[in-house]
């Protein structure tokens, strides 16, 4: 039986999430991306609380960007959650792809985060 591309990638992140788990010390930086635009949030898996979030979705990455499903967008978006994070005291993360390959949107916004000092 052939799995459609939603099956896989439920797959895939089910399988990421039972060896990747945020911390206080070190959260959880999870990525959401569907067509239009791309979420992420830094969580503390221990308290179930997320600690930041940041996405395409908010005005002031809005008005700047044509689109929020692009790699500048993600880019963009990356670099927000890096400053709230070094905000809030948080340095290190663990990365939770969610499931999606790491390519295009999800890899330009992992690479933007860390040009602004997160390390993971």
């Amino acid at each position: 039986m052939k799995q459609t591309r939603k099956e896989s990638l439920r797959r895939r992140h089910a399988r990421i999430r039972r060896a990747v788990s945020g911390t206080p010390e070190r959260p959880r930086l999870a990525v959401f991306r569907s067509h239009q635009h791309i979420y992420v949030q830094l969580i503390d898996d221990t308290r179930h609380h997320t600690l930041a979030a940041a996405s395409t979705m908010e005005p002031e990455v809005r008005s700047s960007l044509k689109s929020g499903g692009t790699c500048e967008a993600s880019a963009q978006v990356g670099k927000l959650i890096a400053e709230r994070s070094l905000q809030l005291g948080i340095k290190q993360v663990v990365f939770d792809r969610g499931g999606n390959l790491y390519h295009g949107r999800v890899q330009a916004l992992a690479e933007a985060a860390r040009e602004q000092g997160l390390d993971f």
